[in-house]
């Protein structure tokens, strides 16, 4: 087929505005009415593979975290013939996909960005919204404003990476093409952020290669959507595969097959340890090393000098620790606080949460909702349940939970007297956080226990008017967080100005939102080409 060929120059990534959804405003009133409409109707989600719809005997009810008596609908559960025929479509798909010129595959995630922006706003974060508790502003932040942000610049650092050319020699040139990896790669993707549930499969394709997608059941009734998005958008059939499966039946098919390529991978620690134990136990199977990418736990921090405005670390404890009911890898878990300061925060912090209002999501008025699960209920009940026991702590606000009609946590304020508590050392997941008070000349002390306290590294923050102090704190905290803010809360990160991800036991800091990222999902080749070449063996050392 005879082609045209260009040196081609995407549209400049900007970050998609963020809306308000205050009072009033046309954008509140056309997202309430997306979910009364959604409410009214009961789905039955299919898996997608090959392009075909699935469904199977087998269906789940999906039900809102916060308004259990309500089903939205139900899920195929797909089994082991289910992922066998994913990867095998993925693999007939492979060879188009992978020679489609770059522009095509850029312009279909280019196109789904503006699906997003466009016509599949409101319902992505309605979805986000009902399947997921998650008031507006954080759908709108995460289903649409980072999901359209992740493709717009993924497509930017795609062309970024192809760009990049090794320099050549007189009489030779050199080229360096990045080929997808040989196989398949599986993405397996969180509850918590659907634009994380978008992105590990859509960055995968981007870059030419076939993909596996399992989300997590509880996030399927917004994957559903971002499937749609994809499909309309024109994503060929087989590129992106979504099965509803276990993760051990997912994991028994994927990571025993020669073709498995890698996996692109955001939930817990101990998930994603035994993954890399399975992948290592089975190196001889696979036809090349997989790429391991993952971001995983998090016990994330804020550090407060006794120069701190206490409205501001008052502001980012309560919008870092309780914004989507502290369910985000980076929510803010243990405070350090300066005691100069501690009453005034504590003062504020109180007053905050006073003001908070706890409910249904379709209450715009509510900055609370519910958390994800029963299973996610009853650990954090049973930790704040243990802290009403321990001595040298004491519960200031919060510390009741009621699972009657959805999975309501208050939000929680821990004081604790022991910078070595369990909930000071623990991923709780949840709208606790856990305070402790330092003396004010004990700084730098207080730094070494934040870096030493935890296993994980994946964010914190430092909030000082004392520039030497942040100076400190950026230096002895190096390791201690992958995303380190200074006079803000830990959370929030925007792709292509924060790039996201930790190390130690919170991921391989692969830095989701940036072309770090992509980069792992090519394997580089590179072409030298002699226009002349030599026609004698001899060099001239040779002569005498």
């Amino acid at each position: 087929m005879a082609s045209s060929f260009g040196f081609f120059q995407v549209p400049s990534p900007e970050n998609e505005t963020v809306r308000s959804y205050a009072p009033g405003s046309k954008e509140r009133e056309e997202l309430s009415l997306t979910l009364q409409q959604m409410q009214s109707v009961k789905v039955k989600i299919p898996m997608v593979i090959g392009g075909r719809e699935v469904f199977t005997d087998e269906q789940v009810r999906i039900r809102q975290p916060h308004k259990l008596s309500h089903i939205l609908g139900s899920f195929s559960r797909g089994q082991e013939k289910h992922v066998e025929e994913a990867i095998k479509e993925a693999l007939i798909a492979k060879e188009a996909w992978e020679n489609m010129h770059w522009e095509n595959r850029a312009a279909i995630f280019l196109k789904a960005a503006e699906l997003i922006a466009g016509p599949y706003r409101n319902k992505i974060n309605a979805a986000t919204m009902l399947g997921q508790s998650k008031n507006a502003y954080q759908a709108e932040i995460d289903a649409a404003c980072e999901m359209i942000d992740f493709l717009r610049y993924n497509v930017h650092y795609m062309t970024e990476i192809y760009r990049e050319q090794p320099v050549s020699s007189p009489g030779t040139w050199n080229r360096m093409e990045q080929r997808p990896l040989e196989g398949f790669v599986f993405a397996l993707t969180p509850f918590n952020f659907t634009a994380i549930a978008g992105n590990l499969p859509s960055s995968v394709a981007m870059m030419g290669n076939v993909v596996v997608w399992k989300p997590a059941d509880t996030q399927i009734y917004s994957a559903h959507v971002l499937m749609e998005v994809f499909r309309e958008a024109g994503l060929p059939p087989g590129v992106i595969n979504l099965v509803f499966v276990s993760g051990p039946v997912a994991g028994k098919v994927i990571f025993s097959h020669p073709d498995f390529a890698g996996i692109h991978f955001t939930g817990s620690t101990g998930v994603f340890q035994q993954i890399w134990k399975t992948i290592g136990e089975n190196i001889q199977l696979y036809r090349s090393y997989p790429r391991i990418v993952g971001e995983t736990g998090g016990k994330d921090f804020i550090v407060a000098h006794g120069s701190a405005d206490p409205i501001v670390v008052a502001t980012a404890i309560s919008r870092g620790a309780f914004e989507f009911q502290g369910q985000k890898c980076s929510a803010a878990s243990r405070c350090y606080i300066a005691e100069s300061i501690w009453p005034q925060v504590r003062e504020r912090l109180l007053q905050d949460i006073a003001a908070f209002q706890m409910g249904h999501v379709d209450d715009f008025g509510n900055f609370i909702n519910a958390v994800i699960d029963e299973k996610s209920f009853d650990k954090l009940a049973s930790y704040i349940d243990q802290a009403k026991q321990d001595s040298g702590v004491e519960i200031i606000a919060g510390g009741n939970y009621d699972k009657s009609t959805g999975y309501f946590i208050e939000p929680t304020v821990i004081v604790t007297m022991n910078p070595a508590s369990v909930t000071m050392c623990e991923e709780l997941f949840g709208p606790v956080v856990t305070i402790y008070v330092y003396p004010d000349d004990a700084y730098e002390k207080t730094l070494k226990l934040v870096d030493g306290t935890s296993v994980y590294a994946l964010t914190g923050s430092i909030i000082s008017r004392d520039r030497y102090a942040i100076e400190t704190a950026t230096e002895m905290l190096r390791h201690a967080a992958g995303n380190f803010y200074v006079n803000d809360k830990p959370t929030g990160a925007v792709v292509g100005q924060q790039p996201f991800g930790g190390a130690r036991s919170s991921g391989t800091n692969d830095k989701a939102g940036s072309k770090l990222n992509l980069m792992r999902w090519v394997s580089p080749r590179v072409i030298k080409e002699t226009f002349v070449p030599p026609r004698d063996f001899r060099y001239p050392f040779l002569d005498k």
